[in-house]
């Protein structure tokens, strides 16, 4: 058996374990920020909690194979558990729009992630595919049903929109590596 190299397999996908598991953890937080404002009353609040149960499904998923992989977790787990929390209360505290247009900016940076990880696993690891297709679906769903609820009409949504995607591309990027 040869020795591990850079850029071989398994430390590629322990990263991408890695970074879905951080954004899976850190989906749980916004959701849960976002509960904690709206209550458990209203449209928002129902759908939030359903999109929160399914980003559960998903982190339980990542972290089973982070156990049985040996993957480490993120060094910042700290911080997205503070961080994620901190944005969806405000963006929930500035009005269910608000809330809905965070959750439209995470899932289109994540789709677009879980694009790019589907892309460079090809066929190489047929476990880890299958799940992030089949998360990737349901963030995409989330997706669509912000957008639906009115993301778009969230005070300044352009400006909004773009903070949480570059947060979001920043917080992949340094889950990768630590």
């Amino acid at each position: 058996m040869s020795r591990w190299k850079p850029g071989d397999a398994r430390r590629r996908t322990h990263a991408m374990i890695r970074v879905d598991q951080a954004g899976e953890f850190g989906a749980t937080r916004i959701y849960a920020g976002q509960l904690a404002v709206l209550g458990d009353q209203g449209e928002t609040a129902r759908a939030v909690a359903g999109m929160a149960n399914q980003e559960e499904r998903h982190r339980a998923f990542f972290d089973k194979m982070m156990a049985t992989r040996g993957v480490r977790p993120t060094l910042l787990q700290p911080i997205w558990n503070v961080a994620g929390f901190a944005l969806g209360a405000v963006t929930a505290a500035l009005g269910p729009e608000a809330a809905m247009a965070c959750t439209a900016a995470v899932e289109t940076e994540i789709d677009r992630h879980y694009s790019e990880q589907l892309e460079a696993l090809g066929d190489s690891d047929p476990e880890l595919s299958h799940a992030i297709a089949d998360f990737q679906a349901d963030e995409l769903e989330h997706r669509d049903a912000a957008f639906a609820a009115g993301a778009e009409n969230a005070p300044a949504y352009p400006l909004l929109s773009g903070m949480i995607r570059l947060g979001c591309r920043v917080a992949i990027a340094t889950a990768k590596r630590l």
